[in-house]
């Protein structure tokens, strides 16, 4: 699901039918499905969407074990400068 049950419009969209600009709604139906609908002509269509980002891990989104397994021991090596 990646539209709300409530109809929205989508700002600069075209109907691929009868090609009016800004007359396309989209929403998520009784059940479950994501559909876009033209309000001038009465196009409509099943979006079938996936998501195509991953979210990038953080401290919220994984566990304490993932965290400790990614740990990296920095060693710092001094300087040999005997400028300082």
């Amino acid at each position: 699901m990646a539209f709300s049950k409530t109809p929205r419009f989508i700002a600069g969209a075209i109907c691929p039918r009868c090609s009016e600009m800004d007359r396309i709604l989209v929403y998520n139906d009784e059940n479950g499905k994501d559909f876009r609908e033209c309000v001038s002509c009465g196009f409509k269509q099943e979006q079938h969407l996936q998501p195509q980002y991953r979210e990038p891990e953080t401290r919220v989104n994984t566990t304490e074990e993932e965290r400790k397994a990614q740990e990296q021991v920095v060693k710092i090596i001094p300087s040999n400068d005997s400028d300082h």
